[in-house]
């Protein structure tokens, strides 16, 4: 099982009933929460609409449960679209003028959201009002359409691609951070208790130890050993079934899966500086999931250094793999 693939319609539905309701329930991110609380509660209290807030962090950090609470922290429903979705400025235009006053606009993978869309954005996000073209071409006319005021939450988790004028227009951003084990494992435990399941304090933490710092990975390791201790006939789930559960899907102590250790391998193997996407023909893994999943919590890791000459193992990788590492030789640049 991997876990970078895109969530099925089921494990979606999944995580979305254990999303926390309320912020109080949000375990984990206190400076993010603390400072959305305060612009939330000056918001209102000037009965105003939220600035425009941009979430950025790598997958699976509760961007989208963040923008759901914003919504009902502003007393407000929630439209939700995503940056591949809005091809042209039509169907970005319908979504806007259709908002009501207050309404949170919530835009996923907003850093790819095409160019020409971003401008559309401008005028609505800072005059409440965009520019539809009605006729293209030297003799084309367009027309002004009013938008009420509305707060855009956005979530990224490559910041870097928003050019600089989009994202200046944010008046709140803030920025996920991998969560500690011990939120993990409160997350899983209260996970658990919403699906009438046992789950014992060192089994949690086992499993919140694997998760890679994501909550939603650990949800996921959750219904995978769920499904174990059912098969099984264990009333709970103890560090046995979790550790067993944890084997079956490859998942090591590191939080590593078959790709993970896939792809350091294709380094050992190199014994040189590798680039992209030589590593991502290597692996037959999109350069994407690459940079954005995999490597950062390889880097978290010490398993993987980048360098000016491309991916580069270190002597933890050659220990976590039991291997031996190779001396340098002559001319070459030491391992990191």
């Amino acid at each position: 099982m991997v876990f970078h693939d895109l969530p099925d319609q089921g494990e979606r539905e999944f995580d979305r009933s254990l999303r926390p309701s309320t912020f109080t329930e949000f375990v984990g991110q206190p400076q993010v929460l603390d400072n959305l609380r305060i612009a939330i509660t000056a918001a209102r209290e000037r009965d105003e609409p939220l600035d425009h807030v941009l979430l950025c962090g790598p997958p699976g950090l509760g961007k989208t449960t963040l923008a759901h609470l914003i919504a009902q922290g502003m007393g407000a429903d929630i439209v939700l679209t995503s940056g591949p979705a809005l091809g042209a400025p039509k169907d970005l235009a319908g979504t806007l003028t259709r908002l009501q006053r207050n309404q949170v606009l919530f835009i996923d993978e907003i850093h790819r959201l095409p160019k020409t869309l971003e401008e559309y954005l401008y005028s609505a996000m800072e005059d409440h009002a965009i520019d539809v073209v009605l006729d293209p071409g030297p003799s084309g006319r367009s027309v002004r359409l009013g938008v009420q005021p509305f707060t855009l939450v956005g979530a990224t988790t490559r910041e870097g691609l928003l050019t600089a004028a989009f994202r200046s227009r944010f008046g709140i951003v803030e920025r996920l951070e991998p969560y500690p084990s011990k939120d993990i494992e409160l997350i899983l435990m209260r996970a658990a208790k919403r699906l009438h399941v046992v789950i014992e304090d060192a089994a949690a933490a086992i499993c919140a130890e694997r998760s890679r710092g994501t909550p939603r990975m650990g949800l996921r390791i959750l219904r995978r050993v769920r499904d174990l201790a059912q098969i099984q006939q264990k009333p709970t789930i103890d560090a046995t079934v979790a550790q067993e559960g944890l084997q079956r899907l490859r998942i090591d102590h590191l939080g590593l899966e078959e790709v993970d250790r896939r792809l350091l391998r294709a380094l050992v193997q190199r014994n040189d500086a590798t680039g992209l996407k030589t590593l991502a023909a290597m692996i037959d893994e999109a350069e994407d999931t690459l940079e954005e999943v995999l490597e950062p919590h390889l880097i978290r890791c010490g398993l993987l250094a980048r360098t000016p000459r491309g991916r580069v193992a270190t002597p933890r990788t050659f220990e976590h793999l039991g291997l031996e590492m190779p001396k340098t030789r002559p001319g070459e640049l030491p391992f990191a």
